[in-house]
């Protein structure tokens, strides 16, 4: 049997992003949230937006460079930019400053279509360049025109993803933009990863999956699974690989956002069914146990690569790893 192929990858940083802290941590207090990050006057708290650069490791064929997420872009007004706390720096700069080129990218994979991560699948049209995609007279909010950020790439996301983020179904009424959707509409190869079956109307907090995680998972491209992770949206997908050094590198989305978000109770107010984020976090670390994962995760503003123990008390805790 022939080795999976491996991937050599980089931490890419687009620039923090500055999110409500309550918003952040759903029901958990603020006296509990703000130990770990501490919030400005205005209640926010400063997180990170993190993506992968993937570069195949062996001489297969298939695609053979990569992104993994691209966060919030640079198509933002200047108020939208003041609420966010954004600074002048997108995935173009990130790969740019890697060594690569947007052009060269052919495949991009998005865990979810929310702003903060899908937003950077499109650009502001610079001078004197013909715009991909135009505004509505009945949208003066978004910018009057946009590129495709990565022209030569196919775009990887979740069909059940796609079609609620075109309807909306969203807690947040402006979070699935037509300035990044409506662009990317020919790029999209829409993957139908089987949900998390469970047995009974209401699964159990600690109830894991009925189907087992291999049955589950879509390769997409050589050595490449995305899975469903729902709760946050319904169509989240979490990605998996291995990298040039063995280990099973998965890059988590927002069912754990950050470090400060392994508790059981720790979910978002923008979830769209916070109790399955909880049901979801629970097979999903321990799957992380049982499989030595090493975790990226998304908006986790310090060292995002964490690996998964039980902490002994029928939960689990987080160890950081470099990478």
């Amino acid at each position: 049997m022939s080795q999976s192929p491996r991937y050599k990858w980089k931490l890419l940083r687009t620039g923090p992003i500055r999110l409500d802290g309550g918003g952040m941590f759903g029901v958990v207090p603020r006296v509990l949230w703000s130990r770990g990050l501490a919030p400005d006057e205005q209640n926010r708290i400063t997180l990170g937006q993190n993506s992968l650069l993937l570069h195949r490791a062996d001489p297969g064929g298939g695609p053979r460079r990569l992104i993994i997420e691209v966060g919030s872009g640079d198509k933002f007004g200047p108020k939208m930019r003041n609420i966010y706390g954004l600074e002048d720096r997108s995935i173009i700069d990130a790969i740019t400053d890697a060594g690569a080129r947007c052009e060269d990218i052919e495949r991009v994979i998005v865990t979810h279509l929310h702003f903060d991560h899908a937003g950077g699948l499109t650009r502001k049209a610079r001078h004197g360049e013909s715009a991909d995609w135009v505004r509505p007279a009945n949208d003066p909010e978004a910018p009057a025109g946009v590129k495709r950020t990565f022209p030569n790439a196919r775009i990887i996301v979740q069909r059940r993803e796609w079609e609620d983020a075109l309807a909306n179904r969203s807690v947040m009424t402006r979070t699935y933009l037509r300035d990044h959707l409506e662009p990317i509409r020919d790029q999209l190869d829409l993957v139908e990863s089987p949900a998390p079956v469970y047995r009974g109307p209401v699964p159990d907090r600690s109830q894991p999956p009925t189907l087992p995680p291999r049955e589950r998972e879509t390769e997409v491209l050589p050595g490449i699974h995305v899975f469903i992770v729902p709760g946050h949206t319904w169509g989240q997908q979490a990605v998996q690989f291995t990298d040039d050094s063995g280990r099973q590198v998965v890059f988590t989305p927002d069912l754990m956002p950050t470090v400060h978000h392994i508790g059981a109770a720790y979910s978002m107010a923008y979830d769209v069914e916070p109790y399955i984020t909880g049901v979801t976090k629970h097979w999903f670390l321990q799957t992380a146990v049982e499989q030595d994962w090493l975790l990226v995760l998304d908006h986790e503003p310090g060292n995002p690569l964490q690996r998964v123990r039980s902490d002994g008390k029928g939960w689990f805790a987080l160890s950081p790893e470099e990478r």
